[in-house]
């Protein structure tokens, strides 16, 4: 018994171990995040003082030519919405060119047809682009489209993006401050925040990727990505790393490193946003967080013995190994949940063999270093303008964040699966994940065409895996021992969240 008890103490403390230096890590982003905040309000009070006020970045003496990408696959609810707003950039007409790389199978293509064709007629330079074979998915398309495009740099857009009006005088400026700057990023928005508790907890996570992760990274110098959309990158950077390869689901990610081993830079504006569309029901979001875990692990195994071979400094690979083994973090959220539970029943035996239960304390400093991160990034970041006043805004997070963390491990069961995949390279179709051009509480996207009515293998366990920690918080009580009380709880709501959302709008009507 002793060895099986120290056997699964082992285990679940490894687990931990691992999840905590992630947090710390999060949180050293989070320190070059606040303190490139403290540089930049620094040099905006200097910049103030100046008698005469330079040159505002956003000014162009001459405009380069920009070709705008738009891939899309069977995108039939939001591209005439993506089209009008893309047409809309206070760009010079004859200095810009959408081509729409569309690989749409059903009624997309028509739709897509008639509206480059009536801005055709309008004198804008725009065209639909189809191939023969959808080869390579996304980053294949992207591919073929180069030999199309005639800009210099190319801006891409998914389907769900609206970007304002004067994204690219915004944007293309910053080429001109730095010949390395191979990528400008912007920030993702979310026009459909508010339309569930679903869509509330994903903005939750991407406000955190979209301030202190990105900018973190970028003041920390350290290795950042382009994120698959709403960002813009020079053409000769793309070609001097490689290419789009469409080897691994995330190949937005898998350029962004092979381009900064190549010694260009991303620059990321927060600043900036590009407003986009949320996922709304659960297998949508399932099949999103799906793609990009296992990119992500994909993408770790293709890129992590190139990053060792370089000759960054060993901070600097550090924290590039720590990011693109990101998504491994839910394989050790899924092992420490699974088992606590064994562990709750031995406890007892390990009190009596001289373990002491207030080790577990020492690794709480991995919970608080990601409630700051979470916290700066949904209440203090400049960059989410919150409606509401500070203490409302207070409400709010100390009610979601719990939330969040309960989701996020109930998606540990799907999302190991997905990284396990990636690592032992299976492969899989690119499965997008569809828009049903969902903005307010008024929409509805239960008649809609592209909802998956498939239930999976995975969602029978995490209902089962429901059953299983809400049966370790009942033995818990009966035994009056607390130590894992919250954790199992926790883990309960989130698995069954995850389950009866992902039944329930599989079956929506």
């Amino acid at each position: 018994m002793s060895f099986i008890a120290y056997a699964v103490l082992g285990i679940y403390t490894t687990a931990l171990l691992y999840i905590t230096i992630y947090c710390v890590m999060q949180f050293n982003l989070l320190f070059h995040y606040k303190k490139g905040k403290r540089k930049a309000d620094a040099d905006q009070a200097a910049f103030d003082a100046l008698p005469q006020p330079a040159t505002p970045v956003t000014e162009l003496k001459e405009y380069p030519f920009v070709t705008v990408q738009l891939p899309i696959f069977n995108e039939m609810y939001v591209v005439e919405r993506l089209i009008d707003n893309i047409i809309q950039f206070d760009y010079p007409r004859d200095r810009f060119e959408v081509h729409i790389l569309d690989d749409s199978t059903d009624e997309t293509v028509e739709i897509t047809k008639r509206k480059v064709d009536e801005y055709k007629a309008l004198g804008y330079n725009i065209e639909q682009i189809r191939r023969p074979v959808r080869k390579g998915y996304k980053a294949g398309a992207l591919k073929d489209g180069m030999a199309y495009a005639k800009g210099e740099f190319l801006a891409i857009f998914d389907a769900d993006f609206l970007p304002r009006p004067d994204f690219l005088k915004k944007t293309i400026p910053y080429f001109a401050q730095d010949p390395k700057i191979g990528v400008v990023q912007t920030r993702w928005e979310h026009i459909n925040e508010d339309y569930s508790l679903i869509t509330k907890l994903q903005a939750l996570q991407l406000n955190v990727h979209f301030t202190v992760e990105q900018v973190g990274r970028m003041k920390g110098d350290y290795l950042l990505q382009f994120n698959g959309t709403a960002g813009v990158w020079r053409r000769q950077t793309i070609e001097d790393a490689g290419g789009w390869e469409a080897d691994t689901l995330t190949e937005d990610f898998d350029l962004s490193i092979r381009a900064q081993l190549k010694g260009w830079k991303i620059k990321f504006l927060e600043e900036i946003g590009a407003p986009a569309e949320l996922p709304v029901e659960m297998n949508s979001l399932k099949s999103q967080q799906f793609r990009w875990m296992k990119g992500g692990a994909e993408t770790a195994k293709k890129m992590l013995p190139t990053v060792w071979k370089s000759n960054m400094t060993f901070g600097k690979k550090f924290h590039a190994t720590l990011h693109l083994l990101g998504s491994s973090v839910f394989v050790f959220v899924f092992i420490t949940g699974v088992f606590s539970v064994p562990l709750l029943f031995l406890l007892g035996d390990l009190i009596e063999m001289g373990f002491d239960r207030n080790f577990f304390a020492y690794f709480l400093i991995g919970m608080l270093s990601i409630i700051a991160v979470y916290y700066v990034a949904n209440i203090q970041s400049p960059a989410n303008h919150h409606k509401e006043d500070f203490g409302k805004s207070i409400y709010k997070f100390v009610f979601l964040f719990p939330l969040f963390l309960a989701l996020s491990m109930g998606l540990s069961l799907h999302n190991t699966i997905a990284v396990i995949q990636g690592y032992l390279g299976k492969k899989s179709a690119f499965v997008r994940t569809p828009k049903f051009n969902i903005k307010t509480l008024a929409d509805s996207f239960t008649k809609h065409k592209y909802l998956s009515k498939k239930l999976s293998w995975t969602t029978v366990f995490e209902g089962i895996l429901a059953l299983y920690f809400l049966g370790a918080v009942i033995g818990g009580i009966v035994m009056q021992n607390t130590t894992f009380m919250i954790f199992h709880l926790m883990l309960a709501i989130g698995y069954g969240a995850i389950f009866i959302f992902t039944v329930r709008h599989a079956n929506a009507k």
